[in-house]
């Protein structure tokens, strides 16, 4: 069996940062708990926002993250070209090739396959954001 669907994740205007999505993504997969043994692929359709997976329970992780990235991928480099669409788009494409724009995640018994405390994370990397939403494609496979 295959299942795609593509989905706008705007449930909420998110802020620059990280998101746990996890509950969102299941919210539009009802199929999903008739796929006893399958592979679930996420990507994000997106090139300055970022799909990964880690804690779940703990809101200071997102916010070391962000810190983290941050640092890493500075706004305001002199040495940026790409800058006609602010400060923060050239880091933003940074963040996203660093942590990807894809998941894939396995399925067992009509539940995504994950450890107790990951969750689904999307990497909102612009100031702005994309006015609140972003375009997610989900495959699934499976039987």
């Amino acid at each position: 069996m295959w299942i795609q669907k593509e989905i706008q994740l705007q449930l909420q205007a998110r802020s620059r940062g990280f998101h746990i999505i996890t509950d969102e993504v299941l919210a539009q997969l009802p199929e999903l708990q008739n796929i006893n043994i399958g592979m679930m692929n996420v990507f994000i359709k997106h090139t300055s926002a970022s799909l990964t997976i880690n804690e779940n329970a703990d809101p200071t992780v997102r916010e070391d993250f962000e810190a983290y990235f941050n640092r890493v991928a500075p706004e305001n480099e002199p040495y940026y070209k790409h800058t006609l669409e602010g400060s923060d788009d050239l880091p933003a494409h940074f963040k996203s090739s660093m942590l990807g724009c894809s998941l894939n995640i396995p399925i067992s018994n009509g539940r995504l396959n994950m450890g107790t405390w990951q969750g689904i994370y999307l990497g909102e990397h612009r100031n702005s954001g994309n006015s609140g939403s972003r375009t997610v494609v989900i495959t699934v496979s499976g039987e």
